[in-house]
């Protein structure tokens, strides 16, 4: 270490930029939101590997059912091709693109018998929790028209009240500035006699 106080300034500068470097590194480090997202790439990636061990890398499927898609025509082997690029990588995106295509098919086959019969049992059985909500929504429009009336005329009756009130204090005010300007007169008359 050197005695000149220029050098160990400069020391000291050097030192305290690491010093609030590596305090930003360890901060960015600890962050919750940063220490989440290295969790969540792990799991992600932990998924993916097992998913590839159970069903084979997105090369294996292409490669597997290449020849059915081929054979079918090439425009579905181009969307194979781009919904493979599109959700590599992406098992959110992959299961809702299959969550999509199930529910296309589905919506494209027509009830089968038991789901018919399914629907119109489903529809009996609701049938009396209908009838029972519409008899408690009678029942309690009946129960509040009272209390709806009541309320309506005090209200009226409050109104009333008011206006009466006003009324009251307007006449009695209109009779005090009547008299006021009587004897305003009657002082202006004496002062000029």
């Amino acid at each position: 270490m050197s005695n000149n106080p220029d050098e160990i300034r400069r020391d000291i500068e050097h030192t305290r930029g690491r010093l609030s470097d590596d305090v930003n590194t360890l901060t960015e480090t600890v962050r919750p939101s940063n220490v989440a997202r290295r969790q969540a790439g792990k799991v992600a990636d932990a998924a993916s590997g097992l998913k590839e061990k159970v069903m084979g890398t997105a090369d294996d499927l292409t490669s597997s059912g290449g020849s059915a898609v081929s054979s079918v025509a090439d425009a579905p082997g181009a969307v194979t091709q781009k919904a493979r690029r599109r959700t590599e990588g992406n098992p959110l995106a992959a299961g809702l693109i299959a969550l999509g295509a199930g529910w296309l098919v589905g919506s494209m086959l027509p009830a089968s018998e038991k789901e018919k019969q399914a629907a119109v049992a489903l529809k009996d059985k609701a049938q009396p929790l209908l009838d029972e909500a519409k008899s408690v929504a009678q029942d309690t429009a009946s129960d509040l028209r009272e209390p709806a009336k009541q309320a309506a005329q005090s209200v009226a009756d409050t109104a009333i009240e008011a206006k009466d009130s006003v009324t009251e204090q307007g006449l009695s005010s209109a009779d005090e500035v009547k008299h006021q300007a009587q004897s305003s007169a009657q002082t202006v008359r004496s002062a000029s006699e």
